[in-house]
């Protein structure tokens, strides 16, 4: 996997090791990439996690529906945490996350498929009975090198108030 993860853009003015609840305003939206795939680190995903034929088998893939190797579902997933975790959520105020209300891979992901992240703050309130929290709702989506949405998510998070 090839990486040279940042923003793409405007990004939080508090940087991730001092970013709080109050940090993450409704409405902000926010990039972040890039990650290029290579067919071999598909496949050994694909092997460990999700062994079907159209993710480890290149000969079956290819008769398949999308004509050759995709990346699994989870492992699209996994770079999207990857991406959220290194850019987006706090590492000194997140506290855990009650679930994701949504998750959708529209298209596949390809092997050479450069992706980045988008992620909007749908919603930032605090907690009614525990006021030293907040719940941080937002919309995660990664995009390919076409502008094509690949996998979109919809994320809870509860981060802890700044001190």
């Amino acid at each position: 996997m090839t990486t040279s993860t940042r923003a793409l853009g405007g990004d939080f003015p508090s940087p991730i090791t001092d970013r709080y609840f109050e940090d993450y305003e409704t409405g902000a939206t926010y990039e972040y990439g890039h990650v290029t795939l290579t067919e071999a680190e598909i496949v050994e995903f694909a092997r460990r996690f999700d062994p079907q034929p159209i993710h480890i088998d290149p000969g079956f893939a290819a008769t398949g529906p999308f004509g050759g190797i995709i990346a699994s579902g989870w492992h699209t997933g996994s770079i999207m945490m990857r991406l959220f975790a290194d850019h987006f959520l706090s590492r000194v105020a997140s506290l855990a996350s009650p679930g994701v209300d949504e998750l959708r891979w529209p298209a596949p992901v390809r092997p050479g498929d450069t992706l980045r992240l988008r992620v909007a703050v749908l919603e930032a309130r605090a907690s009614r009975s525990k006021p030293d929290r907040g719940i941080v709702r937002t919309r995660a989506e990664l995009l390919n090198q076409d502008d094509r949405t690949v996998l979109h998510t919809l994320p809870a998070n509860l981060l802890a108030r700044r001190p």
